[in-house]
């Protein structure tokens, strides 16, 4: 199969919705990306990659960081972190508060706000450093030591983290957080606002389409957990658009405002496409609409 050609082939497609949806502008760093960039990458279980169009322009990651929290957390920590959040769809936007009171402050999944502050709490609890440990996660699957942390693009989701904050101290009133709020929000800011490219996050995400093997063919993750992880990316990882994620790609995805989505093929490889212009869940117009191109041409997907 010409892999390269499927890309392309792909985004054409893409390109022909009548959509293109908006950049985030609640986060003003976000904002000033250009809407016409457009990005795509497959790297296979074997480390081949192909790209299309700005594959190699680093974007902001956002909420795909999510992702790598959680494995990380799960792989230092074991499974005790499901005793601190929920593994349900949320069916509310990923900023809400209202389920945080009814559910005692467990959230409802790792992938929402409120979820990802948990695990980020955990990883912290259990590194030291758990923007830091992203970030070398990132260096290592992908060969790219040049990944880092935007400080500009933290800075101001910090300046603008109203709802955030919100979250985290609702949170910790219930006990769900070990950390000092303020060190939990800092690490959140620093993970979600890495800049990477659709190569690099293709390659990293090889290691849910292996199996929970590494690149360099150590284990991060048994089976069964890379297994749960891809079913919670099925059924949480693109906010509350998770259904119709499913129903149009058929894939383990997620997905961040920044405008990348990163989707596991299991056994095969993983891809990544960006396009800042977003829907109104926070999902990329011409992201989905391309992966859902590329799932159709092939018959690629876990159904």
């Amino acid at each position: 199969m010409d892999y390269q050609q499927l890309l392309r082939d792909s985004m054409e497609t893409a390109r022909r919705a009548p959509r293109r949806g908006r950049p985030a502008d609640y986060i003003p760093a976000l904002a000033e990306a250009d809407p016409e960039s457009f990005g795509m990458a497959l790297a296979t279980v074997e480390g081949e990659v192909f790209g299309a169009g700005d594959w190699e322009q680093p974007f902001s990651i956002q909420s795909v960081s999510k992702l790598f929290t959680l494995a990380l957390a799960l792989a230092e920590g074991g499974d005790d972190l499901w005793h601190r959040v929920g593994r349900e769809p949320s069916g509310n936007p990923f900023n809400s508060l209202v389920q945080l009171e009814t559910e005692q402050g467990i959230p409802r999944n790792p992938f929402i706000n409120a979820g990802a502050l948990v695990v980020t709490d955990r990883l912290l609890e259990l590194t030291g450093d758990a923007a830091g440990a992203v970030r070398e996660f990132l260096r290592a699957e992908s060969g790219n030591a040049a990944i880092s942390t935007d400080d500009s693009v933290a800075a101001s989701e910090a300046r603008h983290g109203h709802r955030n904050a919100a979250l985290a101290h609702f949170i910790a009133s219930y006990g769900n957080l070990r950390n000092p709020v303020d060190s939990v929000l800092a690490h959140y800011y620093a993970h979600c606002a890495i800049a990477a490219s659709c190569r690099d996050l293709a390659l990293v995400g090889r290691f849910l389409a292996r199996h929970g093997l590494r690149a360099d063919g150590s284990r991060l993750l048994t089976r069964s957990v890379a297994k749960r992880i891809n079913a919670v990316l099925l059924t949480c990882g693109t906010y509350d658009a998770a259904g119709d994620f499913a129903f149009r790609v058929g894939l383990p995805g997620k997905s961040g405002v920044g405008g990348g989505v990163l989707a596991v093929l299991p056994g095969r490889g993983a891809v990544c496409v960006w396009s800042p212009g977003l829907d109104a869940a926070g999902n990329s117009v011409l992201g989905v609409a391309a992966l859902d191109a590329l799932t159709t041409a092939t018959g690629w997907s876990v159904f």
